[in-house]
Order: structure tokens, then C-alpha cells, then sequence
């Protein structure tokens, strides 16, 4: 297949990436002009310039092509400009979707996030469960509208697609929430533990690659759904592979939950007046999330997909090994 990825410069990006080049399948990345492209020119793929905000340098791209898979999204709890949440992932995604029709592309493989479904009535729940009704942060309800926006043209004109949906993902050279919390720990810049309680689903970020690429493969799959995640931990026993591993004491103090919470909101209201993060990624967003938890079951995967799941304790030591080099 002739394969369009959008989004390859991110975490998950470049991991599917770098399984679509083991592969016959001729892969070409959007990549926007800032974009570090380093990476994606080692592995000798072909590059377009365009954005999913600019219709017009999607239509170009996507011309030629038998199947996209859409990873481009603002992944963030907190950004100085909020709405770039809705510019990216809602109207983005409706660009793509509908480029991908005007121009008869075989299959669209659109990842989402298990965030979307909020805190569903069923524990863990599946691809058939229906979502809970509130979503924990900004960057989940763009991402339930952009969602819904690509179903919505698969039922009334006919969209070829498939959804994936990962979970908390880990693994090395994570440069986001999870990988920065690990190295904080890592480097004992952490004055407290929080929300240990917590249970949230993890996933090695190769397994998740794998995941979409033999979603996209498959010829039987239209409208279907894969959650991409099923080891459930709590944060604390995650910090605890991570002391263990790395070698380093976890901080002594365990801050109460209220408190997390109550920090996080101070912290974030200050993010937003000086137009930086969060001290400690604390945004209230990402407390919101870490307190909730993720309970999911992504076992589809395996029986339909045929993938395994790779123990999140080899995640975490490939993220610390990852960080020391």
C-alpha cells in the first residue's frame, strides 16, 4: 500500500513509522515546515510539506494514496492558547477526513485515545461500551468531538475507517507527561508522591505501533474499533518500577489527593497568567485524568489482531535505559 502518516514526528508517529519501513509498503509523512524531520530522514521516507489545518496542502498530500493514518493531534494537558486544541484536533481532523473521501483513499486508520471514554459504567471497559459522560481534560473532548466528527462521515457518506484508541502509553524517548514524571523521579525532583491510588491502563508505545499497522492491513476491518492497552497499574506501583529499576528512593512525603488537586488548580491558573507550564506538569487537567483512572481492557487486539502485549515493567526499564543514554 501507498501509506500517508500525519503526525510522524510524535511519539506513537515515529514508532509506527519505523514498523511501516520494515515493511513493502511505500510510507510518505506530512510534516509541517517547523517540524524536526532528522529522524524521519534516517529512516528514508518520504516527506511533504502540509498541515491538517491547511485543506488545501492536504488535498496535494493525500492524492496518490491507498490508506492515511491520521496521528496528527495537540497530546497536552496544558497549552497557553486553548484553542489550539480545537483547531487541530476537531476541525484538523475533519480536514483529513474529508480529504481522504474527495479523493477515494482505501482506508483511514484515525488513532484516537482511551481518554475519550471518560469513566464508562462498565470496569474495565471495551470497545462496545458506551462512553461515560464527561471527559477529564480539554485535550479529551477535542479529541471525543474530532472523534465523533470522523463517524459521523463514515455513516452518512461512507468513510472507510477504523479507530485506535491507546492507552497510557510508555516507552523510551517518551518526551511527554509520562516520560518527564519518569525522569523526575529518575533525578529525585519530585518533592512528593501523588495519586498512587490510581489505576490507569499502560502500553508499551511499540505495541501500539503494531496495533495500527496491522489495523491498516487487514481487509475485513471497516468500522471497527481497537483499544491498544491492557496492563492495568496503579501510579504507585508504576513509581515503584521506576525506583526499583533506576536505583533511586521515591520521594518520602505522599501528598493527600485534596491537595493534589488544590495545587493543581493554583498552579494552573498561574500556568495561565505567565504563559508557561505548570510547575511539575501539575496542570488540572492531568490531575483530573491521573485521579479518574483509565480501566480498559484491550484484549480485541490481541484475538483479532494477533498481537501481544508487552510487559509495562520492560516499558518502563527501556524508558529509564533511554533517558540514561
Amino acid at each position: 500500500m501507498k501509506i500517508l502518516v500525519t503526525g510522524g514526528t510524535g511519539f506513537i508517529g515515529l514508532n509506527t513509522v519505523k514498523r511501516l519501513v520494515g515493511t513493502d509498503h511505500q510510507t510518505t509523512c506530512l510534516i509541517r515546515a517547523t517540524s524536526d524531520t532528522s529522524v524521519l530522514t534516517g529512516l528514508g521516507v518520504k516527506l511533504v510539506t502540509g498541515d491538517v489545518t491547511d485543506r488545501e496542502s492536504l488535498r496535494a498530500a493525500v492524492k496518490g494514496h491507498d490508506c492515511i493514518i491520521n496521528l496528527a493531534n495537540v497530546y497536552s494537558f496544558w497549552e497557553p492558547d486553548p484553542g489550539v486544541y480545537r483547531r487541530v484536533n476537531v476541525e484538523g481532523t475533519r480536514n483529513v477526513m474529508e480529504a481522504a473521501l474527495e479523493a477515494g483513499v482505501g482506508k483511514v486508520v484515525h488513532i484516537s485515545t482511551g481518554g475519550i471514554y471518560g469513566k464508562p459504567k462498565d470496569v474495565p471497559f471495551t470497545e462496545k461500551s458506551e462512553v461515560g459522560p464527561e471527559r477529564f481534560s480539554e485535550y479529551f473532548r477535542t479529541k471525543y468531538e474530532g472523534d465523533q466528527v470522523a463517524w459521523d462521515l463514515y455513516r452518512s457518506r461512507k468513510l472507510p475507517l477504523v479507530m485506535v484508541y491507546p492507552m497510557g502509553v510508555l516507552g523510551p524517548g517518551d518526551p511527554k507527561a509520562t516520560g518527564r514524571y519518569v525522569q523526575r523521579l529518575m533525578q529525585r525532583r519530585l518533592p512528593a508522591r501523588v495519586l498512587e491510588k490510581s489505576v490507569f491502563t499502560f502500553v508499551h508505545v511499540k505495541d501500539v505501533a503494531e496495533i495500527i499497522v496491522r489495523a491498516a492491513e487487514r481487509h475485513d476491518n471497516i468500522g471497527e474499533k481497537y483499544f491498544a492497552g491492557t496492563h492495568q497499574h496503579t501510579f504507585g506501583e508504576i513509581s515503584r518500577m521506576v525506583a526499583e529499576i533506576a536505583g533511586v528512593r521515591l520521594p518520602l512525603f505522599s501528598l493527600p489527593d485534596f491537595m493534589v488537586m488544590a495545587n493543581a488548580w493554583l498552579l494552573t491558573k498561574i500556568a495561565d497568567i505567565i504563559k508557561k507550564p505548570p510547575l511539575w506538569d501539575m496542570a488540572i487537567d492531568q490531575m483530573r485524568v491521573m485521579k479518574m483512572g483509565v480501566r480498559a481492557d484491550g484484549s480485541k487486539a490481541e484475538r483479532e489482531l494477533g498481537i501481544s502485549y508487552t510487559p509495562i515493567k520492560t516499558a518502563v526499564g527501556e524508558m529509564i535505559e533511554s533517558f540514561r543514554r
